[in-house]
């Protein structure tokens, strides 16, 4: 009778696995559909039979309604396919979810090793660094979009310049041709505003529902803000340029009522400006405050913007910033809580682990980060640090390492380990964030390069597969760590969670590679000093654990909140048209400002926003508290000091099995450094995963190797959060 039941299980969850596999087909063909057809659309945008053809039929249906004007055009066209987008793509990651662990592992077609290996093999690129081939060639069709789009503006605008409609309006050819070639640049800059909010969307459905994250997309970013200062600011020497030689030098102060304002331009271009002088790499890795306080600018830039253009041009580039809006929101909306630190441990190497109270139904996979904020170092800056915890292994705890190499860092390491010492430490985070599903499990061997503080992301990966190891099959791990000194080797001792129990150390297949660059011989245990500590604090009654900022039913929730917010956008924007400045524009001695209608637009857009993205984290705090009612108060805890790493303690008795483990699987090597290239071409698995984290250089020998087209079973990936 048991089998019988539980064989009838086994079926009804293989067909419950097979339905929702089938409805994700349908999702994904649906959203690739629509991701092609808006592609399709930016790349005829600049043709005459765009303009010509297809836009004035399309006008001809839309721009009577006396609801949404010329306004409701664009919003079509170019707004609701992307929003239409970003819905289907929750609905599909929720389905998603409903995966076991293994398949969540094994991610999208995960199980089959090799497919399209080979246009994800990494090329490194001086100024951009490692990129896939996939990603090369992706860059090399936008860019091909840019003077695709750029030729036939400037072909289209070229055709009625002669020298006698030139000296109609008492210009030269040449200043005629500039003109245009101003207006066509700003156009062509406008398709890298359109996309430039996406990579910076850190809880997007559309990344994730085409496996990427937000930090893994910071590059694309960076590139495209590259290109489009290039095109914004050529955009506007050119006009300098036009109208000193036109004598019209008195326009860049005109701000008009009905058509582009010249004078919001300059504003806008001018906070872009400062924004971008300060994202280049030695400027914002010595000086990252300012980069970070700087980079804030962003919303006098698209404020300004929109009032240049005027609302009904913006919603060519306003999707993307709508829904980094409602992102933007939700995290405001998550960082108001503070959050409950249970414990920390401390590590000579002036390394810090935070552990945090969670809560059960927060998941996450591995290399996924969170945001953190200390307000007594800090009360603007958060800092992105990897999550080391394992959602599964560690079902009540989120634990995240923290390397002293920054001021910010310094001063929280200094804190904790004060012999004063805390009894409380008041923090915030935002997140986590990270990929919907990995792939480790495809692989036989899974081969982990890290540098120095790079050891982070590896935890959390080794702490899943120890999990996983006692569900499936995982493949062997490999860790090549490389130090500068022996006092950096207290990392490992973090692969140990204060809550582990020894089985899942039991059958992990693990072997450590540690080598310590700057010291030719071990550091007796006497002279050492090498302590770690545990502090344990006394949680306020307003902490509470980390909780999904929406729920167990996240995507589902923000589909909701992404849909009612336009909705709600529309219907007041109606009645705004309908009833107040439609009855203004058709009065024959009055037209409603540009720039007041634009103000009205955005504020309207901010409001809905508001609404929706707030009655949802409400409902869903509501939901969490019950939950987190649940988890006893880890008050009252008593403080204790961890024994000495392992490793500085070698003849002492082991206390546990994990340490144990962990002692017998690590090797070191002193003043020396790993021989990569023999290291990898050595293994002969079918299948290598080779992970690197840690400074570029690493990251690039790394990449160079498995590039080769040496050794075929080599499949790298890159883990930076080093923008």
């Amino acid at each position: 009778m048991d089998s019988r039941s539980r064989s009838v299980a086994e079926r009804s969850s293989k067909e419950e696995g097979a339905s929702i596999n089938r409805i994700q087909l349908i999702i994904m063909a649906l959203i690739i559909v629509l991701s092609v057809g808006y592609i399709f659309i930016w790349i005829m945008i600049s043709t005459n039979v765009y303009k010509q053809g297809w836009l004035p039929k399309i006008k001809a249906q839309t721009n009577t309604s006396t609801f949404f004007g010329t306004q409701g055009t664009n919003m079509l066209i170019y707004t609701f396919p992307v929003l239409f987008i970003a819905v289907l793509s929750c609905v599909y990651l929720h389905f998603g979810k409903k995966r076991n662990l293994h398949a969540t592992l094994l991610g999208n077609g995960g199980g089959k090793k090799g497919s399209g290996d080979s246009w994800k093999r990494p090329v490194v690129i001086r100024g951009l660094g490692i990129v896939s081939r996939i990603e090369l060639a992706f860059l090399v069709m936008f860019i091909a979009l840019l003077v695709w789009s750029f030729s036939n503006y400037l072909h289209n605008g070229f055709a009625n310049v002669t020298p006698a409609s030139a000296a109609e309006s008492g210009e030269k050819v040449w200043q005629a041709k500039l003109d245009r070639a101003a207006v066509r640049l700003g156009l062509v800059g406008n398709i890298c505003l359109a996309f430039l909010f996406f990579p910076v969307t850190r809880g997007s459905s559309i990344l994730q529902v085409f496996g990427l994250t937000s930090e893994a997309s910071i590059k694309y970013h960076i590139w495209l803000g590259h290109i489009a200062m290039t095109l914004f600011t050529a955009h506007g020497i050119c006009y300098i340029i036009y109208w000193a030689v036109t004598h019209q030098i008195s326009e860049m102060l005109k701000w008009a009522k009905t058509n582009i304002s010249n004078v919001a331009g300059e504003i806008a271009l001018l906070a872009g400006l400062g924004m971008w002088a300060t994202t280049f790499p030695r400027i914002r890795r010595k000086m990252f405050e300012l980069f970070f306080y700087t980079h804030h600018l962003y919303i006098i830039f698209m404020l300004f913007f929109v009032l240049h253009v005027g609302i009904s041009f913006a919603f060519y580039m306003l999707p993307g910033f709508f829904l980094f809006m409602v992102d933007r929101y939700l995290r405001f909306l998550q960082s108001r809580q503070g959050v409950r630190l249970v414990s920390a441990r401390t590590l000579p190497c002036e390394t810090v682990e935070l552990n945090f109270s969670k809560t059960k139904g927060l998941t996450y996979n591995p290399t996924s980060i969170v945001f953190v904020n200390v307000p007594s170092i800090s009360k603007f800056q958060w800092h992105p640090f990897t999550i080391s915890s394992s959602s599964y292994l560690e079902p009540e705890r989120l634990s995240v390492v923290i390397k002293g190499e920054g001021s910010w860092s310094k001063k929280l390491y200094h804190i904790l380990s004060s012999p004063s010492g805390v009894d409380h430490l008041d923090v915030s985070v935002e997140g986590p964030y990270g990929p919907a599903s990995t792939h480790f499990l495809r692989h036989d061997l899974l081969v982990m390069v890290s540098g120095g503080s790079g050891i982070t992301p590896f935890i959390s990966i080794i702490k899943e597969m120890m999990y996983a190891n006692e569900k499936c099959q995982t493949p062997e791990i490999l860790l090549i760590s490389a130090f500068k000194n022996s006092s950096d080797l207290t990392m490992l001792d973090l692969l140990i969670p204060i809550t582990t129990l020894p089985s899942e150390f039991s059958n992990l297949k693990l072997q450590i590679e540690a080598y310590i660059t700057r010291e030719n011989q071990p550091i007796s245990p006497e002279t050492s000093n090498k302590n770690i500590t545990a502090l344990w604090f006394k949680p306020k009654p307003s902490d509470s654990p980390i909780t999904p900022v929406l729920g167990q039913n996240n995507w589902l929730w923000l589909a909701a909140i992404v849909s009612s917010s336009f909705i709600i956008f529309l219907l007041l924007i109606a009645i705004l048209n309908r009833y107040y400045i439609y009855p203004i524009d058709k009065n024959t001695n009055k037209i409603y400002s540009l720039s007041s209608k634009t103000t009205l637009n955005i504020l309207i857009l901010c409001i809905s926003i508001i609404i929706s993205s707030t009655l949802a984290f409400l409902w869903n705090k509501k939901q969490n508290a019950m939950e987190s009612k649940q988890i006893q108060s880890l008050e009252g805890a008593t403080p204790v000091n961890s024994p000495n790493s392992w490793f500085y303690n070698a003849d002492r008795e082991l206390e546990s099995l994990p340490q144990h483990k962990i002692s017998l699987s690590t090797n070191v090597h002193y003043g020396e450094r790993p021989d990569l290239k023999r290291i990898l071409f050595e293994r002969k698995e079918s299948s290598v995963g080779v992970l690197v984290c840690g400074p570029k250089k690493l990251r690039h020998e790394v990449a160079n190797i498995c590039s080769s087209g040496l050794a075929a079973n080599l499949h790298f990936e890159s883990i930076s959060f080093s923008w």
